[in-house]
């Protein structure tokens, strides 16, 4: 009889043992499941635009051509008026605030407000692209300097058109020497993590090469500049 208590007992030890073990299992799935929730979903990965030749980086590390490729896509994009440069200018502002530093957005609203009372802006239509022997290719280190992991600072040596109407106003060559810094604040509306920084110092004038005459690159006539 005592032998059939034993096995009773040794059945409900290993039924206990079975339990706790489930019950372990259970806890570390729980862990699991709430390390896989809390890990981002996104993860930002800048790779060099030429794949021609290997590249090993830190998945932190922000390359400079893909800084200069987003200061001059967002630059761009902000100087484009196609219509109406007092609604334009606006409206790509508070488009591209979340590629904006505070300082950055509050400077360029002063901006707006000081040519619009002006009358800089009404009726105006503006472009700027960039001048062909001056891009990152042709000379990269003048173009971005690395101040830290998390700052740089690029010059874009663009040229700037603007219309009203029909009539060309301004045609000009400029160096913008423009700050960008990291700013990982907000993945959903700014995934690639940076942002300007405004001016590091004031824009310059560049004294063209017969080469880099914008008309000639556009096939124009050349028209007054202001």
């Amino acid at each position: 009889m005592s032998r059939f208590k034993n096995e009773v007992a040794h059945l409900k030890a290993h039924v206990q043992t079975l339990r706790l073990a489930t019950l372990a299992l259970i806890l570390i799935a729980m862990l699991l499941a709430l390390g896989w929730w809390n890990a981002p979903r996104d993860l930002t990965i800048h790779v060099p635009p030429d794949l021609r030749s290997g590249s090993t980086r830190k998945w932190w590390d922000v390359p400079p051509e893909s800084v200069y490729a987003f200061t001059f896509y967002v630059f761009q994009q902000l100087n484009r008026w196609p219509t109406n440069g007092e609604e334009d200018y606006a409206r790509n502002i508070q488009a591209l605030s979340a590629y904006l530093t505070p300082a950055c957005r509050a400077f360029l609203d002063k901006d707006f407000a000081t040519r619009r009372d002006r009358g800089e802006l009404r009726q105006r239509v503006r472009g700027v692209y960039e001048i062909p022997g001056r891009g990152y290719g042709d000379a990269p280190a003048a173009r971005v300097k690395v101040i830290s992991p998390n700052d740089w600072l690029i010059t874009l040596d663009l040229a700037a058109d603007e219309y009203y109407g029909a009539e060309q106003v301004k045609r000009a060559l400029v160096r913008f020497p423009i700050k960008v810094v990291r700013w990982d604040v907000d993945p959903q509306k700014n995934p690639f993590g940076l942002a300007l920084d405004c001016y590091s110092s004031s824009p310059e004038r560049i004294t063209p090469t017969p080469s880099e005459t914008p008309a000639a690159h556009a096939g124009l006539p050349e028209r007054r500049t202001e």
